[in-house]
């Protein structure tokens, strides 16, 4: 892979472009926000790793002018600020992923592995649609017929993961593991109560039903002439 490393501490970036190397990566180095900014912007690096106390430009200014001009590139963030509150900034930013220091080399190497597996932005699914009922990933937003919907993030989710497998069953289990992240029978009508109120704001004053109960098996969500 070809990467580029954005760190202003002399010694930790000379381990790392080290270390880097001996695994196989071609490793360019910047020392400073604006020369990496520059470096980033023509490189057509497969990860970036930006430290965010930068001289000249600091690394949440140089992601953010990097996504403004488009640069896809996945960026690990590498800080020493690592509450909670940086590492959402961060993530607003433009960032992918966020690893704060200390931190183990052998930690670093598999996010910059698996930030590199991830398909580029370009290819990646932001809309979702069965019919007339459309889902915005990006922006948040469900509309049917041109109709905003408006539904609670729980809401969202479930039918997230009802239109990533539109003309599927999915069972009462694969809603519970995927959608509330239950891995056993909490013995309640979660599952069922929420279909119901996503049927109600989906379905209800519609031209025909998406959301369908399938007897003894679970739900599935396809247009109205499948079935």
């Amino acid at each position: 892979m070809k990467l580029l490393l954005i760190e202003d501490d002399a010694d930790l970036a000379a381990y790392l472009v080290r270390g880097l190397k001996e695994a196989g990566h071609t490793v360019d180095h910047a020392a400073d926000g604006k020369s990496g900014l520059f470096l980033a912007a023509g490189g057509n690096y497969d990860v970036l790793v930006v430290d965010r106390r930068l001289p000249g430009l600091d690394g949440l200014s140089v992601v953010k002018t990097l996504r403004g001009a488009d640069v896809k590139s996945p960026v690990l963030f590498l800080t020493a600020q690592g509450g909670v509150d940086d590492r959402v900034e961060g993530l607003m930013a433009g960032g992918d992923d966020y690893l704060a220091k200390p931190f183990a080399f052998a930690e670093l190497l598999a996010r910059i592995t698996a930030l590199a597996r991830r398909p580029p932005l370009s290819e990646q699914t932001t809309r979702l649609a069965v019919a007339d009922l459309e889902m915005d990933l990006v922006k948040r937003t469900v509309t049917r017929a041109g109709q905003r919907i408006d539904l609670q993030p729980q809401e969202f989710k479930l039918l997230e993961y009802l239109l990533r497998h539109a003309g599927q069953v999915v069972t009462r289990t694969m809603l519970l593991e995927n959608v509330w992240d239950f891995h056993f029978d909490p013995k309640t009508s979660v599952v069922e109560t929420h279909v119901s109120r996503l049927r109600a704001k989906v379905d209800k004053g519609f031209d025909g039903e998406l959301i369908h109960t399938v007897r003894g098996a679970g739900y599935s969500l396809h247009a109205p002439d499948a079935d």
